[in-house]
């Protein structure tokens, strides 16, 4: 944020402070049933406020976020959605405030839609359980909805299938709703596909589900008129952007344009009884009546709107660096930067500002800092000094100078500051793509590369100094195939560039080792292929800068240690010469010998491809890597098993063994410029280890961090804009006056306090640019009770009392052979407690996954049994659930096929799903006629040439022994017919991946339509740790000229699956695509 920014921010927060204001960013907004009042969410509380206007009356105020209201038919309750436990759950409260009663206690998130027109009951959305017969992918965006008495009680589910914004028909048990098909974001914009929202109409009396605005483009919304005649909601038809219409429910293509807003969407209409709709639009309420224009609500509310600053204690120590001595230590922390001693935890904030410092860098002295930071607006090195020649470090400093490198005025992206070993010289990178070199003495500066080291926009090179400061270190994108990069040498002097790996591998994290006689790197060349862009095994290799370092590191033990002999006989032997000169001589000698610099390294460049070789004795995932000075000890950092251990090579023994069994996540070393320590830095602690011994000690440090929550937030709302301008691969930002849309969108800064809030606004103007991977994520710490499961599906329309079991899920607590659990069977009791029918079960859930539990139950036969199991965390039932639903599939295409074909389904586009299709299509489906490929319901990755190259075979040779066919050619790919399953929610790769298989004319495809969302996206972190948000980086253009973005994929035959058939276990789709590649195969015969 710059200056100026930051002083709008200070005035608006001062006017602000205290006393009457207009709100803005008001949402979730409700109408009561009588149209006399409305409520809304602001600041995380809900209130009302007359519908006419006038003073806002606050109904919660507490910590906790509260959003989502939602009036009873009699207007004298409101129910809505609080954090209070954690978790996003149910309240009910009187419509004038008071105490809040808490309805639901299940730790998935729960969203009240309406209240049953009876009013008995809240009707909310929430991803607890599918119907037992159901075959509707599990995942947790695909809610159920479910209905939960007012005075508490047991919930019961309505539907098994993603319905949101319900509004009743006349017959009170009918509705029209909102569907969802996919992860998209909810508040992106323009788009038209197939995974846009849609409005259902449901009947109850049938079980029928129709598509009332089956169209490609977003329908939201919805309200029912009492008689059931209209429908009222929003959309974004017409080319505009939401506005509110009208149509007949009966004939609801016949739709009305009531309002004409431009260039922001309304959001969240409803609608009295006396016909008064109720929206908001650029942050404010509207209501219109029926003929009328739209009216802006006047609001006034009295608070005081000061935010106060926070102090908290730091934890956490990112990107840490040693100083020079080895006794301090830089570190960052929620965008600011520490110093702490290594021997004591006393520790200094170096900077402190609403933006981000980052990169540290030391200075030759111990008393200098370099850092990035992009507090004028772009991003620019900073130093600080310690001011007082009297403080002898940094922890213990009272005084700190500051200044910046480069002129605050001067828009040029400048960051990443590495310093050379004599200190005279800085590296950095400048607009994010090239390195350049500033003599520290003249301040001159030289750009050494010209854009063709790397095409990412993130800024993030990695480079390091030789020691003797006339080479650099970097890695390297050359050949244009990111993300499979080189590591190259670059001459200071003249910048030319010498690839020294010049391989199609992944090479990264390279380091000068053995005095610059090598540089150390990672290499994927020899492990384990990933079958994706990530997740190969790596390797530390070495290449030698000089013949002279590869012979030696060649050598035996015992010649080693002979040239060692010879060496030190020489230096001695030289020694007693010296030593018979005149002590005036000697003196001069000595004192020539103090001057005299040691010799440059010797860089020879011919073969140095050649002298790279493999140090590590196995492949595996390394964090990271080091060589000591005498080049006698790697230190190395392995995933094994469960997390990063250190292991020890011996480099002229070839011994290895494990040295600290750590179990650390990914963490890097960092070593001191004397070489007698190496600092173990990631995960927010700092380790120093002795070398050559491998002691290690942890390094504390005790530290707090006062900051203004309201400035940061208006710096990350400018980081937000930014990183969007600068990262989106389209340069004309799809169309969009991206600096006039940031200018739109700042004006709700002073309305927002938490960071839900400010993640939809950033989901708001980032889903202006109308393309995938993007908007804004906020992530709580979420339910303090986690609702553990026992591995079963219940009857959710049970009314109970007891909970009735629907399936055993084979792997689960009670899926195994000695158990008595069948379906059918009712547990009558948990740990003692009875299974009432009138309270909800959940509580005898919650906080119990991993205890030892005594569960009571009834078998169908009318047996009592009572077992004690170990119940487990909702994530390992999703395993168990996607088992079960591809191996249902499995069963269902060999049913419908009589075995003659195969299925599989990828489950993400990366290595471990690639293995599992490998292994089925080439082992128990290698006799099928041909094989299913589902891609449905698949999040991306990057597999799209692989599955291209294991579906494309055709058969060229057949094996022979004796005259027996024992095989084919090709051996590794499937040389058979196959088809592919997409529908609305495959996303990124999964678009890529049938667009290839279409595009390469490998079979057909059966199902819905694939989004257009075919990009590769950054998810780029914010300060504020629990707030991320995504701009996709890479787009991928066909011969045609069109990007894959927004290009939607249509299959050979468009199925779409009913809701009210899934939920029975009936999927068309599936069904389709097995009649369709039958009837390839008979026709090809």
């Amino acid at each position: 944020m710059n200056k100026r920014n930051l002083l709008a921010a200070l005035v608006l927060g001062s006017a602000l402070g205290a006393g009457a204001l207009t709100p803005m960013w008001l949402r979730d907004v409700r109408i009561s049933p009588d149209g006399s009042k409305i409520a809304f969410t602001y600041k995380g509380d809900i209130f009302t406020v007359p519908a006419k206007g006038g003073e806002a009356t606050r109904l919660t105020s507490n910590s906790a976020y509260e959003a989502m209201p939602v009036w009873s038919p009699d207007g004298r309750k409101i129910a809505f959605t609080s954090d209070r436990e954690g978790g996003a759950d149910i309240y009910i409260m009187n419509a004038d405030g008071g105490e809040a009663t808490r309805l639901t206690f299940n730790s998935a998130a729960e969203t009240p839609w309406a209240f049953t027109p009876d009013g008995s009951a809240i009707v909310y959305s929430a991803a607890i359980q599918d119907a037992p017969g159901s075959l509707l992918f599990p995942a947790s965006w695909q809610t159920e909805l479910y209905r939960v008495p007012v005075k508490g009680g047991r919930p019961v589910q309505i539907l098994s299938t993603p319905a949101e914004a319900v509004s009743y028909l006349p017959d009170g048990k009918s509705f029209v709703y909102v569907d969802r098909k996919g992860l998209e974001d909810e508040w992106r914009k323009h788009h038209t596909s197939s995974i846009t929202r849609d409005l259902w109409k449901y009947d109850a009396s049938t079980g029928r589900h129709t598509n009332l605005t089956d169209r490609a483009g977003e329908d939201r919304s919805p309200v029912v008129s009492p008689d059931g005649k209209t429908l009222w909601f929003l959309s974004e038809r017409d080319g505009g952007s939401f506005n509110v219409y009208s149509a007949p429910l009966d004939r609801p293509s016949e739709a009305t344009r009531l309002t004409d807003f431009r260039t922001h969407p309304v959001r969240f209409l409803s609608r009295g009884a006396d016909g008064t709709l109720a929206f908001t639009y650029d942050g404010e309420i509207y209501t219109m009546r029926p003929g009328a224009k739209p009216v802006k609500v006047k609001i006034s509310l009295t608070a005081d709107q000061d935010e106060p600053l926070r102090i908290r204690s730091v934890s956490g120590a990112g990107g840490a660096v040693p100083s020079p001595d080895g006794k301090q230590v830089a570190f960052s922390n929620r965008g600011d930067i520490f110093v702490t001693s290594v021997d004591y935890p006393t520790t200094r904030q170096i900077t402190s500002t609403p933006a981000a410092e980052s990169s540290v860098a030391w200075g030759k002295d111990n008393r200098t800092l370099y850092y990035t930071s992009d507090r004028d607006g772009h991003l620019n090195i900073y130093k600080a000094r310690i001011g007082r020649d009297d403080d002898p470090n940094f922890p213990n400093a009272t005084v700190i100078e500051e200044t910046a490198l480069f002129p605050a005025s001067d828009p040029t992206d400048r960051a990443t500051p590495v310093l050379s070993p004599d200190g005279k010289q800085m590296a950095f990178t400048i607009n994010r793509r090239d390195i350049a070199v500033m003599d520290m003495n003249s301040k001159k500066v030289r750009k050494l590369t010209k854009g063709n080291i790397g095409n990412e926009r993130d800024g993030m090179l990695d480079y390091s100094w030789s020691p003797d400061g006339k080479w650099l270190v970097a890695v390297v994108d050359m050949h244009r195939r990111s993300p499979y990069y080189d590591i190259a040498l670059i001459n200071v002097a003249d910048g030319s560039i010498t690839n020294i790996t010049n391989t199609a591998y992944m090479n990264q994290s390279p380091r000068w080792v053995m005095g610059g006689d090598a540089i150390l790197f990672l290499s994927n060349r020899y492990g384990m292929r990933s079958h994706a862009s990530w997740g190969s095994q790596y390797d530390v290799l070495l290449a030698f800068t000089n013949q002279a370092a590869y012979d030696r590191y060649r050598l035996s033990p015992e010649d080693f240690e002979l040239q060692k002999e010879l060496k030190a006989s020489r230096a001695k032997s030289a020694a007693k010469k010296d030593s018979k000169k005149d002590s005036k001589d000697s003196k001069k000698a000595k004192s020539d010998t103090t001057r005299t610099e040691k010799p440059g390294l010797q860089i020879e460049l011919d073969g140095i491809s050649d002298r790279i070789v493999r140090l590590t004795p196995f492949s595996s995932m390394l964090s990271d890597a080091y060589i000591d000075d005498k080049g006698e000890t790697l230190w190395f950092l392995a995933k094994i098993d469960n997390g990063y251990d250190l292991w020890k090579k011996d480099l002229r023994k070839g011994s290895v063994s494990l040295a600290n069994k750590l179990g650390a996540g990914p963490t890097g070393m960092q070593p001191a410029a004397d070489g007698r320590t190496l600092f173990l830095t990631g995960g927010g602690s700092v380790r120093k280890m002795s070398l050559p011994g491998g002691k290690i000690d942890g390094v504390s440090y005790s530290a707090t961090q006062k900051f203004d929550p309201a400035a940061e937030r208006e710096y990350m709302y400018d980081y937000m804009l930014t990183e969007a301008e600068k990262r989106f691969f389209d340069p004309d930002m799809n169309g969009v006056d991206w600096k006039a849309m940031g200018k739109a969108y700042r004006k709700f800064l002073p309305h927002i306090s938490h960071n839900a809030d400010f993640a939809e606004l950033t989901s708001e103007i980032l889903g202006e640019l109308n393309v995938s991977h993007s908007g804004g994520r906020y992530y709580p710490n979420g339910a303090r009770e986690a609702t553990a499961s026992f591995g079963l599906l219940y009857d959710l329309t049970y009314p109970g009392p007891g909970l009735k079991v629907g399936e055993v899920l084979p792997g689960g607590p009670f899926g195994h052979a000695d158990s008595a659990m069948r379906p059918g069977a009712v547990i009558t009791a948990v740990n003692g407690t009875p299974v009432g029918s009138e309270t909800d079960p959940t509580t005898l859930f919650n906080a119990i996954a991993g205890r030892k539990t005594l569960v009571a139950f009834t078998l169908p036969s009318g047996e009592k049994v009572e077992e004690v199991i170990l119940p487990v965390r909702s994530s390992a039932v999703n395993s168990l659930l996607y088992d079960r639903w591809v191996k249902r599939n499995a069963h269902l295409v060999d049913s419908l096929s009589n075995g003659r074909l195969g299925y599989v389904h990828i489950k993400a586009m990366n290595d471990e799903s690639f293995r599992t299709i490998y292994s089925d299509i080439l082992g128990k489906y290698n006799e099928c006629d041909g094989i299913v490929i589902d891609t449905r319901f698949n999040g991306g990755g990057r597999l799209h040439e692989d599955i291209e190259v294991l579906f494309s075979g055709k058969k060229y040779l057949t094996q022979e022994i004796k005259g027996e066919p024992t095989g084919e050619m090709p051996s590794r790919r499937w040389n058979k017919p196959s088809i592919m399953l997409t529908c609305e929610a495959n996303y990124s790769n999964a678009h890529g991946t049938p667009w290839v298989y279409r595009h390469m004319k490998l079979g057909k495809i059966v199902g819905m339509p694939v989004p257009g969302t075919m990009s590769s996206v950054n998810w780029i972190d914010m300060q504020d740790p629990s707030l991320v948000f995504g701009i996709p980086v890479v787009g991928f253009r066909t011969a045609e000229g069109n990007y894959l973005e927004n290009t939607q994929l249509e299959p050979d035959v468009r199925v779409a699956n009913d809701p009210s058939r899934i939920v029975l276990g009936i999927d068309d789709q599936l069904a389709t695509a097995v009649r369709t590649l039958l009837r390839d195969l008979d026709t090809a015969r």
